[in-house]
């Protein structure tokens, strides 16, 4: 037992080292019972046991060993940290635990293995049970077996890796344990559950006997696909998910089973083999031999080969050649078949790398399509079949059109069979309009063909592209097509069954599906990829790049399609042309008969006549019933064209114009009247008619078709007018329909025959047509016109310069049948067609027959000389050509030999050549990347730098070409990357580091790279190295930092670590994925996109109009520019700013908005320079930004023991956007005297720049932290220095520090406190002490109380020092988090080594003890005797000084301190005389906190205060002391005693934010005394500018508190009648009264928020209505005054969010059955009145926010909804304000939808698009009529007059003698001007001046009306000190005398305010208020009040802490101002509060 008493006294973690067993045993029972008391997953506790883990499991006694892997389980479970030991203990459980008997350890062994890969670390699992099946011990494989399976049940096969489990299955059937075979077939049955049939090729070789069990097995299990159970930690939403599924036995969920497909795919399970080194030796000599025989034997060699399933990459090009040439050229059709059966082997095994030879082979194959043996044709289809899955359609699309016009029509039948076959793999994203538009014109022209079965090909075809894209994709390219060639394509489209083996009922279906799949760029992947049946039904939203649904113009041609039309339209567009009889009678019907028969009268009026009518008939038909040919063949007829009648040939071009934009108009009736409308063209009068209707038809017809009729028409004649008015008007219809689909080829031999015509007027219009082309085409133009004459090409080129630079205009005009809603699209379309159809317009040569063989042997000789010529000759064929086509023959392989010669100078030439390649062949050059790109890749790795530079220019010369998704699908990159060549490694990661932050999306392929990545950051070389990282972001971006950190599981554990921390610095620096392109022209501005943007695209950073989806992204960065004027200033960045100061910053926000983006781009010179421009620059809610940002964890936190890289890095891009790049260079800059001069700037600027400091205080804050480590002293005085300044600023300026500012800081300044030198430690103190004024004391002590802990044993004696100070200055509650934990921390340190810490300690606890006495021994615990006799021996030293009023030493003992308080008071002395000994109490009160001054009631000696104060009578505070709960519990109080708060916030400058709080949670009270003194007290603060700005930040917490007493008032006070109802009145006469004075303050009434505005809105409504005010004696004034506030509302707050307020509020009340009608109209009243303010608003409103919330009323009251209801003024309403929306932004307005998902379904975006059609009429709305009247009409004055008449007037008022004769003066021509603005004058005058100017203004008012009415009124006096309204504003006159009332409510405020301003501040009429004698005597229970928002909640804890601080305030403060205590008149009240204060003196005395 001895033994046991030993061990048993252990700590845990020893006893489960121990040697004895039962000691372990007991260890770990202790261990598990503590690890499931720990609730922390982080508490350090956890660390403790890091390395016992592996212990508990490996134990060697069976016994312990069980409780140790139970502990072990609980502790994997909740520890954090457990992850670091995966890899030991679950090799521990393989190796110790799975080998034991007992069944009880192996079960928690195992559950320890899943348990660890619920925590993520899978893997590593894996890898440590993989390597357990190589065991000798059968029971640990077969236990290591079972865990496999059963981690595969439980988190399925995504998380079980399966490829590496399904190589060693084959080995586990093998083993001779017939345990283990078992194990191992119940594993390949569960294998088989997750992937089907993709495990039997990996098994087909195991024993048949064992495949036939497990055939059995196989078929017995479910069908339905598994599920997984158990899930990972970051799986918790699939756990809720999957656990609500079983909850509800989820019919859904089992549908959903059957959907699911393998997830894997068997060739990704199998081993690549690898076959070149196997081919026979004389393979290529047998190939070539003479004999077939010999020919036969390569081949079956080859065939035997390529049955692997899956081949390794290599270098297959010899074979592939040596393959083609036998099918192209053998003549033995048996090796012909034989050689297609090894390619299509070839192209199976190795899928994806064959892409490279796939344009090699595809030529050949189809070529031989012509051999008629159905076994060739089967092995060729065969084969063309399984290359095509290694490639894409785009890329064989060339050579599949090549053979389309083939003379052999069984070629003609294979190629279409194989393109009905390959459009089954297609998706619409993988078959796009660009692919489908040539592929159909091909097969248009064979389903014309005169061979049956070519038709019957091609229509199988078109119907099968049908299917893939839908109807409305292909039916635009049909258009030619009559019914029943339609009919059979549909037929077969219906047939066809798509490679996913899901027959489709009909396309419309199959396009939903096609569109749902995953559109796969691998399209054997598509094969497997099944889209989901239950989205079959329902709409596809149309793919970005597939088939157009709802697109507009296809640019076919031969034939122009209508846009955007229903397949009924589109089938309309050709028509069948009528006879001339079938004409008249369709016109007949439709045409009056008159003007039937007058048509052709020989009388030229009789004609007129005719037409006027032909012309009134068409303008009043319907579309549909417009028989267009008819008509126009009627306007033909005689005389038809041919007119001699001027006008009558003018209304006649005109009805053309007409019929043809009314008119459902066909190319059949346009050829009708084309001829006869060029012929006008050119004649002087009719010619513009002409012109006219040439537009109309083009909107109807097309463009493209019409323009290429109309000019091959007019050069068919000789007439030049003609011919030049021809080309004009396409000059001008390309710039209104835009260029997209205009077929240029077609007529630009006719604008070559007008270039040489000799009329000047058609050459000249032909240049200026080639100059609107220019604005299109670009460079690649003047192309076509190279031959011409130098005289002509010099014009146009001149012609072209003209035209740089310029866009092209935005198409003005459109097809008037498509949708307006289409517009955007088509914009898009049109931007996307462009540049594609300028490539096709350039003739391309085909220069394969130049590639001759002799060539191809020439470049490849073995004399240089020879290979250099053979190059020239390249070279030479590239030049003549130009541009060519993609065929090049032998060439490319011919080039590959020469990029790695010897001869550096052919390589370079080489290199050269590609460039030029990559040019001449366009983005055809594509379909050789692989072949040709990926070698130049090598190159760039060259030991010669000139050869990697020209290596990397033709890189990037095909990337331009190309674009980078070709580089990076596939393993070819990172096969380069894996080469160990430091060039080539550095080149290419320099590359990628360019290239891919420009991408917004990447192939999966580039996660192939990762290992080489990796690999590179650990490289010898430091290049390298350094590329790498550079790299790193780059990858991240597009990889992610999961999928990265996941791929470092395979490297070894140290440069794992070192790679991790790599991945972790550059998640920091991750560049965002730039914004998808909106349209060709759109300016990157997404994210953080490193495209420079130019500076005008900050402004206009809404969405472009021509973007279809508006990317969320795009409208970020526009953000702060646009919302810049609406937008509060932020309350921690510019708390302090006065509200002239407040604006002027949010009108600079355009501006500071711009710096901000442009600081990390290149700065010119002059910047550089100029250093007279501010220093810092204010970003609009930048600091709130970075705190969400820290917040969020996306950047570091600022915590480090010393400063990182990484951290400076961070600062230094943080600070970019907010300092001037200079001063940011100084700052950062390696040399100290840089720093020592930045600061010397800063010091300068402190004063001039203070918002800027404060907008980045934090920043600036982070800065000085880094100097604190530096060693340079000068450096850290001048920072000191500069501090010191700073917060003595802050501090003037009543800024508050936020929480992010003091974490960053105060921990590090605490370092200096410890400073060697003492010069250093007394500024570092005087530094703490001004923090306390900008940052609550209670705080700042828990950082000094870290400080305490430090090893340096002078910081822990100065932090002690300052320890004492705060609680002499701030009394016991300054401690925390409880004074007891405090002061036991610091007691401890009495025992400390060092003399000065233990002085220190004990100076602490005795500045406690003068404050709290005896009982400071109870809350400093238990000390050692030595301790607490040095302690009372200090306490007895001190003793005799311990007085009352011991603070009054503290003037002598911090004279810093009482410097401070004084210089405070002298800024804001308050207005009344105070008796210099209460100035001097409040001085010695302590530092800047009154309130906690003294800690207790009876602290102050009253007799003095009484002397002193003898002229003030002061009420003494109620004793009972009320908690905060009052506001929310009911509490029956028989006698309410209100505690009298101090009125003044001057002398609480302590902590204003606190007393704020407190004050307004007593606006929300229940007693109405206490809410009208609070509400007093705001009002005081409000109505004094200098100090109003102490509300910004707390505006949304008054209004929510007032509209809370609002609701009270209304449900309870109203109702007692108990309560008087004069102190209702009073009490809404306070509230409104304080809401007038806050809505006049523009900078406080913008914080408000849309919900507390809603909220406020509905009390003041409310109250309005309140039929029971009415009532009141005065209940007419409140209601006014009420009408008044919500007019000062409405017009002074945040805009945006008053009307989102107001439309909230409307749509309440519509869907409330409650509410009354009469509410709801009064909404409405608002929000008509928002609608006049809107023109001047509509420059700062959010549109989108608005827009957003409009919709969402329609959506919940829709159209229907609405017409319901009784009244019709909502819908009116909402129409009204929608309109004069769009009447003010214009077509704009479309753009401001972004925040609307689905914007194309809501009703909001065709209700516009409705109103700006109709918007174009010019009428505007009786409203803006009305709005119109009812501006102000006011007389004008000249400018001139006005501006010296003033300056004359302040001139008289700046001047002693006239000044009131000045002020008469102004007074008096305010009144004549009431629109004059003043503000200019008073701008520059100091604040004194202004107010002294108002106050003048106000007297004279006051002395001119008399006071007649004022007592008459009515309101109680109290309302009248509270209700104030300036009388002079600086613009707008008030907003009453739009009402036409003579007095309004605002005149008698006015007088009001001028009384109580001559009756002084001391509310000398107290008398008329009731006595407090008679407000106790009504007791009433003040009811629960219950908070109607959210944000209330938030503030609680603040409340009550502020609440327990001033129920210990001061009474000085009280005494100073009990004017605003509600005091009793009554003699007896006096008498007992004197008695009460002689009483407390007594107590205190004994004390």
């Amino acid at each position: 037992m001895a033994d046991d008493s030993e061990w048993m006294k252990l700590p845990i973690d020893q006893k489960c080292e121990h040697k004895v067993w039962k000691a372990r045993l007991n260890g770990y029972e202790e261990a598990m019972k503590l690890f499931q008391k720990i609730v922390d997953e982080k508490s350090p506790e956890w660390s403790k046991y890091l390395g016992l883990i592996k212990k508990f499991v490996t134990e060697s006694n069976a016994v312990a060993q069980l409780k140790g892997l139970e502990a072990a389980l609980v502790y994997i479970e909740n520890a954090h940290v457990a992850g670091k030991t995966t890899g030991e203990v679950v090799s521990g459980v393989v190796n110790k635990v799975f080998n034991q008997p007992k069944a009880r350890a192996k079960e928690l062994g195992s559950d320890i293995c899943l348990m660890y890969i619920e925590i993520e670390k899978g893997e590593t699992v894996q890898e440590e049970l993989l390597k357990g099946l190589d065991n000798k011990n059968p029971k640990i494989v077969v236990a290591c077996v079972e865990t496999l399976r059963r981690a595969l049940s439980e988190f399925g096969s995504k998380i079980t890796s399966l490829k590496p489990i399904i190589k060693v299955l084959p080995k586990l059937f093998e083993s001779r344990e017939k345990a283990i075979r078992d194990e191992a077939k119940l594993l390949a049955v569960e294998i088989y559950r997750w992937i089907r049939d993709a495990l039997r090729p990996p098994l087909q070789n195991i024993n048949p006997v064992q495949l036939k069990e497990l055939e059995e097995e196989w078929v017995k299990v479910s069908q339905s696909a598994p599920k997984q159970t158990r899930f990972l930690r970051s799986q918790q939403d699939l756990k809720a998910k999957f656990e609500q599924q079983q909850a509800s036995g989820d019919a859904e969920g089992e549908e959903g089973d059957d959907e699911v497909v393998p997830q894997i795919d068997a060739y990704e399970l199998l081993e690549a083999v690898e076959i070149l080194s196997k081919l026979p030796k004389d393979f290529y000599d047998k190939i070539e031999a003479k004999k077939w025989q010999e020919r036969k034997e390569a081949l079956e060699a080859v065939e035997i080969l390529v049955k692997n399933p899956k081949i390794e990459a290599g270098d297959y090009g010899d074979l592939v050649r040596a393959l083609k040439k036998v099918v192209g050229k053998d003549t033995n059709v048996l090796l012909v078949a034989l050689a297609a059966k090894c390619l299509a082997g070839l192209a199976a095994g190795l899928r994806k790398k064959f892409g490279s030879y796939a344009g090699l082979v595809v030529p050949t194959i189809l070529e031989k399509f012509k051999e008629k043996k159905p076994q060739v044709v089967q092995a060729l289809q065969e084969a063309i079949d399984a290359i095509f899955l290694t490639t894409t359609l785009q890329n064989i699309s060339e050579d599949v059109l090549a053979v389309m016009d083939n003379k052999n029509p069984t070629i003609k039948q294979q190629t279409s069979l194989f393109l009905a076959r390959s459009f089954r793999h297609c998706t619409p994203t993988t078959l796009p309009k660009s692919l489908l538009k040539p592929l159909c014109a091909a097969l248009l022209k064979q389903i014309n063909d005169s061979a049956a079965e070519v038709r019957d090909a091609a229509f199988e075809a078109l119907g099968t592209a049908q299917k893939v894209v839908g109807e409305k994709a292909v039916n635009p390219f049909l258009a030619e097509v009559d019914k029943l060639k339609l009919d059979r394509i549909k037929e077969c489209a219906d047939k066809v069954e798509l490679a996913t083996g899901k027959k489709v009922g009909s396309g419309e279906k199959k396009e939903a599906k096609a569109m749902t799949a995953a559109p796969s760029a691998a399209n054997e992947k598509d094969s497997k990829e099944a889209a989901k049946p239950g989205m079959a039904s329902k709409k596809p939203a149309p793919s970005k790049s597939g088939g157009p649904v709802k697109k507009g113009k296809a640019p076919a041609a031969g034939g122009g399609a209508a846009k955007g039309k229903k397949a009924a339209d589109v089938k309309e567009v050709f028509e069948q042309e009528l006879s001339s009889e079938a004409c008249e009678e369709k016109a007949a019907t439709v045409l009056p008969a008159t003007c039937m028969q007058l048509l052709d009268s020989g009388n030229w009026k009789e004609r007129l006549a005719s037409m006027e009518e032909f012309q009134k008939a068409v303008e009043t038909m319907e579309k549909s019933d417009i028989p267009c040919q008819a008509l126009v063949k009627m306007l033909a007829k005689k005389p038809g064209f041919k007119e001699t009648n001027f006008q009558v040939m003018q209304m006649r071009l005109h009805i053309v114009a007409l019929v043809a934009q009314k008119g459902n108009f066909s190319k059949t009736s346009a050829n009708v009247v084309l001829d006869g409308l060029v012929d006008k063209v050119g004649d002087v009068k009719c010619g513009g008619n002409a012109k006219e209707a040439l537009s109309a038809i083009a909107g109807a017809c097309t463009l493209p078709w019409t323009a290429e009729q109309v000019v091959s028409l007019a050069f068919a004649q000789k007439n030049p007018k003609n011919q030049s008015e021809t080309l004009n008007w396409l000059s001008n219809a390309i710039k209104e329909f835009g260029f997209a689909g205009l077929n240029v080829k077609a007529f630009i031999s006719n604008v070559k025959t007008a270039l040489a015509a000799t009329n000047p007027a058609i050459r000249t219009s032909a240049i200026t047509l080639l100059g609107v082309m220019f604005l299109y085409m670009g460079a690649p133009l003047r192309i076509f016109f190279e031959e011409e004459k130098p005289a002509l090409l010099s014009q146009i080129d001149a012609e072209f310069e003209k035209m740089k630079g310029q866009t092209p205009p935005p198409p003005t005009r459109a097809s008037p049948k498509s949708g307006a809603g289409d517009d955007g699209e088509e914009g898009e379309e049109h931007e996307d067609d462009s540049p594609a159809d300028v490539m096709d317009l350039l003739p391309r040569a085909d220069i394969c027959d130049k590639i001759s063989s002799d060539l191809v042997s020439k470049i490849g000789d073995k004399n240089w000389k020879i290979r250099k010529e053979g190059l020239d000759e390249v070279t030479t064929i590239l030049n003549e050509a130009k541009f060519i086509l993609p065929n090049i023959g032998e060439l490319p392989n011919a080039l590959k030999g020469r990029l790695n010669d010897s001869n550096k100078i052919l390589v370079q030439q080489t290199l050269g050549i590609l460039q030029q390649l990559a040019t001449a062949m366009g983005p055809n050059v594509k379909q050789h990347v692989k072949n040709l790109g990926m070698p130049v890749i090598t190159v760039i790795g060259d030991s010669k730098a000139n050869v990697r530079a020209a290596a990397l220019v033709t890189l990037n010369s095909w990337v331009e070409q190309t674009g980078m998704k070709e580089w990076l699908e596939g393993e070819d990159l990172s096969e380069e990357l894996k080469r160990e060549n430091p060039f080539l490694r550095q080149e290419l990661l320099g590359w990628l580091a360019e290239k891919l932050p420009t991408l917004r999306t990447v192939p999966s392929d580039l996660h192939f790279c990762l290992p080489y990545l990796y690999a590179c950051l650990e490289d010898r070389n430091g290049d390298v190295r350094k590329k790498a990282q550079e790299a790193l972001p780059m990858f991240m971006m597009h990889i992610g930092f999961e999928k990265m950190s996941k791929a470092t599981g395979k490297l070894k554990p140290a440069s794992k670590d070192q790679v991790l921390a790599l991945l972790d610095k550059a998640k920091a620096s991750m560049p965002a994925k730039p914004a998808p392109p909106p349209g060709k022209s759109s300016s990157k501005q997404g994210g953080s996109a490193p495209a420079p943007t130019p500076a005008a695209a900050v402004f206009d950073s809404g969405p472009p109009a021509s973007e279809s989806k508006p990317d969320p992204k795009k409208t970020k960065p526009g953000a702060p520019a646009s919302k810049g004027k609406s937008q509060s200033v932020s309350s921690d960045s510019n708390t302090s700013m006065t509200s002239t100061k407040a604006n002027t910053s949010i009108s600079k926000t355009k501006q500071s908005a711009v710096p901000a983006k442009k600081v990390p781009s290149k700065q010119s010179a002059k910047d550089e320079d100029d250093r007279s421009g501010p220093i810092y620059i204010i970003v609009p809610n930048g600091k709130e930004q970075r705190v969400k940002e820290e917040k969020g964890l996306k950047v570091l936190k600022w915590n480090f023991p010393t400063p990182r890289d990484e951290y400076i890095e961070q600062l230094k891009t943080q600070m970019s956007t907010c300092l001037a790049k200079w001063l940011q260079d100084e700052l950062f800059h390696p040399d100290f005297q840089r720093h020592i001069k930045a600061l010397a700037v800063m010091t300068d600027r402190l004063e001039t720049e203070k918002e800027g400091v404060m907008s980045c205080l934090d920043l600036v804050l982070k800065w000085f932290t880094l100097r604190f480590f530096d060693t340079n002293t000068s450096v850290l005085m001048k920072v000191l220095e500069y501090l010191k300044l700073l917060f003595a600023m802050l501090s003037q300026e009543e800024y508050h520090l936020t929480e992010l500012e003091a974490t960053s800081f105060i921990p590090y300044l605490l370092l200096k406190v410890g400073e060697s030198k003492d010069v250093v430690r007394k500024d570092v103190r005087a530094i703490l002490n001004k923090m306390c004024q900008v940052y609550p004391a209670s705080k700042m002590f828990n950082f000094i109380m870290e400080g305490i802990k430090s090893k340096n044993s002078k910081q822990r004696a100065e932090c002690l020092e300052e320890l004492g100070c705060l609680v002499e200055s701030y009394g016991m509650n300054v401690c925390q988090p409880t004074p007891a934990k405090a002061l036991k921390e610091i007691a401890v340190h009495i025992g400390d080594r060092d003399t000065t810490v233990r002085n220190a300690a004990l100076n602490t606890i005795v500045a406690v003890y003068n404050v709290h006495g005896e009982q400071v021994f109870k809350l400093i615990g238990n000390l050692s005797e030595k301790d607490l006799s040095m302690l009372e021996e200090r306490i007895k030293r001190a003793g005799k000084k311990q007085t009352v009023a011991a603070p009054a030493k503290q003037p002598e003992e911090k004279p810093q301190r009482a410097q401070n308080a004084n210089t405070s008071l002298q800024r804001k002395a308050p207005p009344e005389d105070m008796s210099s000994k209460l100035n001097q109490a409040r001085n010695m009160g302590g530092h800047q906190e009154p309130s906690h001054t003294i800690p207790r009631e009876f602290q102050l000696d009253l007799d003095e205060i009484e002397n002193d104060n003898g002229t003030v009578r002061c009420e003494m505070p109620a004793l009972v002391q009320h908690k905060l709960d009052e506001i929310f519990e009911p509490v029956l109080i028989p006698e309410p005693k209100i505690r009298a708060v101090s009125p003044h916030f001057d002398d609480m400058h302590s902590n204003t934010a606190s007393t704020i709080n407190f004050v307004i949670s007593q606006v929300a009270s229940g007693d109405i005394n206490t809410s009208i003194q609070a509400l007093a007290q705001i009002d005081e603060v409000l109505r004094q500018e200098d100090k109003a700005e102490a509300m910004s930040g707390h505006i949304d917490q008054f209004l929510i508190a007032t509209f809370m007493q609002l609701r009270l008032v209304y449900n309870t006070h109203m109702a007692d009648e108990r309560l008087d109802k004069d102190d209702i009145v009073r009490l809404y006469s306070c509230i409104i009264g304080n809401m007038i004075s806050l809505f006049q303050m523009e900078s406080l009434a913008r914080e408000a928020s849309t919900g507390v505005l809603k909220d406020l809105m509905h009390g003041l409504i409310t109250l309005m209505l309140d039929c029971r005010v009415e009532d009141l004696e005065e209940g007419q004034q409140v209601v006014r005054s009420v009408n008044l506030l919500v007019v000062k509302v409405l017009e002074k707050s945040d805009q945006t969010n008053i009307l989102s307020a107001l439309l909230l509020l409307l749509q309440d009340s519509l869907l409330a059955t409650a509410s009354s009608p009469k509410f709801s109209e009064l909404v409405m009243k608002c929000l008509w009145r928002m609608i006049r303010l809107l023109p001047e608003a509509i420059n700062n409103i959010n549109l989108d926010r608005i827009l957003l919330d409009i919709h969402n009323f329609m959506r919940v009251l829709p159209k229907e909804k609405l017409k319901q209801h009784k009244s019709e003024l909502p819908m009116r309403t909402l129409k009204t304000l929608l309109h004069t929306l769009c009447k003010l932004k214009g077509p704009m307005i479309m753009d401001h939808l972004s925040m609307i998902e689905n914007k194309h379904e809501s009703e909001l975006e065709s209700h516009l698009l409705r109103v700006m059609k109709h918007s174009m009429d010019g009428t505007s709305s009786k409203s803006d009529k009305e709005t119109e009247k009812g501006a102000s009409r006011t007389e004008k004055v000249s400018k001139a007059n006005v501006s010296d008449f003033l300056a004359e007037i302040f001139k008289k008022i700046g001047s002693k003698e006239n000044t009131k004769e000045g002020l008469a003066e102004l007074y008096e021509y305010k009144k004549k001007y009431s629109d004059a603005d003043i503000e200019p004058f008073l701008k520059n005058s100091s604040q004194f001046f202004q107010s002294y100017v108002e106050r003048g203004l106000r007297l004279i008012e006051m002395e001119r009306e008399g006071k007649a009415r004022i007592t008459s009124s009515g309101i109680s006096p109290h309302m009248t000190e509270i209700n104030t309204v300036p009388a002079v504003t600086s613009s707008a006159p008030p907003a009453t005398n739009a009402n036409g009332e003579e007095v309004g409510p605002s005149v008698y405020l006015e007088r009001l305010k001028i009384l109580r301003q001559r009756c002084g501040l001391d509310n000398a009429k107290q008398d008329e208020r009731p006595p407090l004698s008679s407000l106790l005597s009504k007791t009433s229970a003040p009811p629960s009040v219950v908070s109607s928002t959210d944000m209330l909640h938030s503030k609680l804890s603040q409340l009550r802490e502020s609440r327990e601080q001033f129920q210990h305030l001061d009474l000085d403060s009280n005494q100073t101002h009990a004017s605003t205590t509600s005091t009793s008149s009554s003699s007896t009240t006096a008498n007992i509060d004197d008695l009460k204060k002689r009483l407390e003196r007594i107590k205190s005395s004994r004390k």
